[in-house]
């Protein structure tokens, strides 16, 4: 993108100084809030005054509603202040962008929180998705924000990582296209959506945070860029966000390969690359491969990241403002950032300062006493009913409402309003440094919420024991409820929370997939009283419990789900709602298989080579639902040009006696090709609604380049040969036979403009 005359014109009137001061934000009030972020904890005990850093100038403020409790009229008015700052105290005045977490929803103080990443995924719902980042973007937008750090697009490669929670599986085509639906949503409002973190850090050692990362360069091409490359050319991100983590020994945010040869010059990118937090002082303090800041600020800039965040600190070192004036390949780099984060000030009206303090004026004199809308929470709602999966039911479920039902409700996730919550949730992630503040958000509990599907005379409760650690001192309790009950729902799993402080979330990382603490034993001791057990699972990863669901009476599992969640549970349960999330993540057996995914090859399934079964408990796209579907006529061509399209049509019927969804998964096979390919890889999946008795017929057309890899000459080709392809239940069940394809041509280039998006149609 070529700058207007107006940014071309400010940018030469800038100085060095005021330059430098366009990349880098500040964090104010910190020092108020808890440790939100790493290294948090080398910080200054007083976090800096916006006047000694922004005498030049400032890019961007960290984080003003989402490090604290901040109502929407007081941030406001900070933001107004730090405008009218800038406009009254700097020679050339630039407004200042606002930025914020939007995770799980805006984190801040009142606002909606809607169901984790893994939740949205496990919904399946592009549809949806960009319906919740619309919500998000209209409550971002009221507060005067203007950027988004979200959504995050790593692919999971080993479930033991804490941050599991904040992705949206492990599959790289269905998180690019919940991914592109996220940032469609958000940047409908005029919100800047950022993609991160760019790239491999999902797939850090023995599922540890920022742990060194080993991912060959196919495997980093083919897997780990796919979404971001689906986000930014098809769904058009404003901005991306480097990761935390080193690739083969080189720190990603001074990687100028991933940061300007693929992301600007394969791609196009045109947005801004903001520093994930610290992430460019860690080039020095984590990876060692600089000596000094300044040679940090030097090659993260030449590397191609335009914005320090949080803070400034690399960035606003004096050595490296003299390095500008005497380096000029320095000099260019930073005259190419800021160009980059002028356009896209001038886009956002920041260049029209007194604009923007009208604006942020007029938005504070009809500021929100809470961000928590009616029409929000039903989205929250929908998503939740969506998003919640029936993974094994021996008849129990649905449990419809009878007189005299006496349920048991156990477990430690039972009856706290915080385990419904993901790490980045306002709740878990600033809330539970403030005790005593309320969440001033409605967020029932499971118990709660079965109280008030069943009716609380029928509905006893014992937690038994808590998420972690060892006390034993309420199974007995749980016990006797559960021998004098006719039915326990047992409530079990994760309590969200940052470096350690929960069992979920950024640095929670996990050397076991039994359930935490002596939830175990809980679960044992209740499956022992012969009264059946409904275990429901309320986590931010998938556990190793099919050793409980073979023996439970059903099991439904829920990835964080919001703050409708309990709603969405106690509905599934009753028959109210008919489940139809599917797994986006496999349920492994046991540790022992980590790291896994379904898209491996040959090699990677069970055989005689080995005594490891890594054969999952729960398969990519398992799913139940209280209705049944069929597949009738399935039609597939027997050729397809390697530069063409693949269609393939199916009548789905809903066999059974109630209205429900199911989900088309159709799976691929490249059954020759010059390198290694997944035995199985999801070519295109929809959602489709269906009343009792009704069939549709669903169309998918498929690109060819939905089958392409790098070869061995590292060029992106769709190779001719023959394709099978079928539909599934789930990545490792067909529902019906595999068809041969053969794809016909030579060896099809892949570029940036090659179609890579399938097309649904139901009729």
């Amino acid at each position: 993108m070529q700058p207007s005359a107006r940014v071309s014109d400010l940018l030469a009137s800038l100085t060095v100084d005021e330059k430098i001061a366009q990349l880098y934000g500040i964090w104010l009030g910190y020092d108020e809030g808890g440790v939100v972020a790493p290294d948090m904890d080398t910080l200054d005990d007083t976090a800096p005054e916006f006047a000694d850093y922004a005498v030049h100038g400032m890019s961007q403020l960290t984080r003003v509603y989402g490090t604290k409790p901040v109502l929407p009229a007081e941030g406001l008015a900070t933001l107004i202040g730090c405008q009218k700052w800038i406009r009254d105290h700097t020679r050339r005045p630039i407004g200042v962008l606002a930025h914020e977490e939007c995770l799980t929803g805006l984190a801040a103080w009142t606002a909606t929180t809607f169901p984790t990443p893994l939740a949205t995924a496990a919904a399946f719902d592009p549809a949806i998705t960009f319906a919740m980042g619309a919500a998000i973007g209209e409550s971002v937008a009221r507060l005067g924000v203007h950027q988004g750090l979200s959504p995050v697009l790593d692919v999971v490669r080993d479930v033991r990582w804490g941050r599991v929670e904040e992705t949206m599986g492990e599959d790289p085509y269905v998180i690019g296209t919940l991914g592109k639906a996220y940032v469609e949503g958000l940047q409908s409002t005029g919100i800047i959506a950022t993609l991160k973190h760019y790239a491999g850090y999902s797939n850090s050692r023995a599922g540890r945070n920022l742990a060194p990362v080993h991912a060959g360069p196919r495997e980093l091409e083919d897997v780990f860029l796919i979404p971001f490359e689906i986000a930014l050319l098809d769904g058009h991100a404003g901005s991306v966000m480097p990761a935390y983590v080193d690739i083969d020994g080189v720190p990603v945010h001074g990687d100028r390969h991933l940061l300007t040869e693929i992301l600007r010059e394969r791609w196009g990118f045109e947005g801004t690359v903001v520093a994930d937090y610290f992430g460019i002082a860690f080039l020095k303090k984590e990876h060692g491969v600089v000596a000094t800041l300044t040679e940090a600020a030097a090659e993260a800039l030449l590397a191609g990241v335009d914005v320090e965040l949080p803070s400034a600190d690399a960035f606003h070192e004096a050595e490296f403002a003299e390095l500008c004036r005497r380096d000029p390949a320095v000099a260019a780099a930073l005259d190419t950032a800021v160009t980059r984060v002028l356009i896209q000030k001038e886009t956002l009206g920041l260049l029209d300062i007194d604009a923007e303090i009208a604006r942020l004026e007029a938005l504070l004199a009809d500021a929100p006493a809470t961000l928590d809308p009616p029409e929000h929470r039903a989205i929250a709602a929908g998503l939740a009913e969506e998003s919640v999966i029936l993974m094994a039911n021996n008849g129990a479920l649905p449990l419809a409402p009878r007189p005299g039902l006496r349920i048991g409700v156990v477990g430690p996730n039972a009856d706290r309003e915080a385990a419904l919550f993901g790490c980045y949730s306002f709740i878990n992630h600033v809330l539970a440094h403030n005790p005593g503040v309320e969440s001033r958000v409605a967020a029932p509990t499971i118990l709660e919420a079965l109280r008030a599907e069943y009716g609380a005379d029928g509905v006893a409760y014992a937690a038994g024991c808590d998420v972690r650690g060892d006390c034993r001192g309420g199974i007995a309790d749980a016990v006797a409820l559960a021998e004098r009950s006719d039915v326990v729902i047992a409530v079990m799993g994760d309590q969200a929370g940052l470096f350690g402080e929960g069992t979920s979330g950024e640095g929670c990382d996990v050397d076991s997939l039994a359930l935490p603490g002596v939830q175990p034993e809980l679960v044992e001791a209740l499956l022992a009283t012969g009264t059946p057990v409904i275990l429901v699972l309320v986590t931010g990863r998938p556990y190793a419990v099919g050793a409980y669901s073979e023996r439970a009476a059903a099991t439904v599992q829920a990835f964080f789900p919001g703050e409708e969640g309990a709603a969405a549970v106690a509905g599934v349960l009753s028959g109210r709602v008919n489940p139809s999330g599917h797994l986006p993540v496999s349920v492994p057996r046991s540790l022992g298989v980590l790291p896994y995914s379904y898209l491996h090859p040959k090699l990677g399934d069970p055989g005689s080579v080995s005594s490891i079964d890594t054969t999952p408990q729960f398969s990519f796209g398992h799913g139940l639902s209280y209705t049944t579907f069929e597949f009738g006529e399935f039609t597939v061509p027997e050729t397809a040009p390697t530069d063409g399209w693949i269609p393939v049509s199916v009548v789905v019927k809903n066999s059974g006696s109630r209205e429900g969804t199911t989900l088309v998964q159709v799976y691929g096979h490249d059954v020759v090709a010059s390198v290694t390919r997944p035995l199985k890889q999801l070519l295109g999946y929809a959602r489709v609604r269906l009343g009792a008795g009704e069939s549709r017929l669903v169309t998918l057309e498929i690109p060819t380049a939905r089958l392409a890899f790098h070869n061995r000459e590292m060029i992106r080709v769709v190779e001719p040969g023959e394709v099978r392809v079928w539909l599934g239940w789930d990545c490792d069940h067909p529902a019906t036979e595999k068809r041969a394809v053969q794809l016909t041509g030579g060896a099809a280039q892949v570029t940036g403009d090659t179609p890579r998006l399938v097309t649904v149609s139901i009729a």
